[in-house]
């Protein structure tokens, strides 16, 4: 399924998606399997980081649990195989790393790796979308979304252009900094519309997701009606140590996309 049809599916049923990031093998490769047989049951979409040594748009919480992954051996292909037994034809999978990363990997073969293993989006905090052609390119090429990122101190002219090239669907920074869980959220609303109007203006359809500091299903309800998705990344993770609690939690997650929390 793609990435454009969850969403479709999720606003059918009156709410917004639910986007879980975990980073694929931490803490190991078996339980990190279990980690997104768990998510699969309340998550439209599952990223799945490929964990790079120097994330630089990462707090504490996905900075260690990079470290773990690594230190357990997890690498390119390693993460492809991965994917390749996770992959689930009703919830698309997207990857999110670092250009480096694709870098050496060589881009086309790794926009093709995506492809075979069920990755339908590919999210790079570090690639401007100045620099981001030869990428696009090959996503379009190999049917995959190229997912961009945007800060709420974006330009309009800056919108426009990742607007003019969007795929899959726009995230949304709510806050100035690294991600991580945060007890309250701080987006500026008229961030929201700008987003909404440059949409409007270009004729472009894309569903708008919200992530970095959304870590419990208050959150999802402050943002359920203005925005099409909410992505819950290091919450997720600080309880992964307790599989019970965690199907618990992304439950309570999955109920806060459609009903008011009293």
């Amino acid at each position: 399924m793609k990435i454009s049809e969850k969403f479709k599916e999720a606003e059918k049923e009156g709410r917004c998606a639910l986007i879980a990031y975990v980073c694929a093998g931490d803490p190991n490769f078996e339980k990190s399997k279990e980690i997104v047989r768990i998510l699969k049951k309340n998550a439209d979409i599952i990223e799945l980081g490929l964990p790079f040594s120097d994330p630089i748009a990462d707090g504490p919480t996905i900075q260690q649990a990079s470290e773990r992954a690594l230190q357990n051996g997890m690498n390119t292909d390693v993460y492809f195989k991965f994917c390749g037994e996770v992959k689930d034809e009703n919830i698309p999978l997207v990857c999110m790393t670092y250009y480096n990363l694709l870098y050496q990997y060589g881009l086309e073969k790794f926009v093709e790796k995506c492809k075979a293993n069920g990755i339908k989006g590919i999210i790079i905090p570090d690639l401007p979308v100045e620099e981001s052609d030869e990428l696009l390119n090959l996503c379009s090429r190999y049917e995959t979304d190229l997912i961009f990122l945007l800060a709420q101190t974006s330009t309009k002219d800056r919108l426009k252009k990742i607007v003019k090239n969007a795929g899959g669907f726009l995230y949304l920074i709510s806050v100035l900094g690294v991600t991580g869980a945060r007890e309250n959220l701080n987006i500026d609303p008229k961030f929201i519309e700008n987003v909404k109007d440059v949409l409007k203006d270009t004729g472009k359809s894309v569903p708008l997701a919200i992530g970095f500091g959304i870590s419990n299903p208050n959150h999802i309800n402050e943002i359920k009606d203005k925005v099409d998705g909410a992505i819950v990344g290091s919450a997720i993770i600080n309880r992964t140590d307790d599989l019970k609690e965690l199907e618990n939690f992304v439950k309570e997650l999955r109920k806060a996309t459609k009903e008011k929390i009293k």
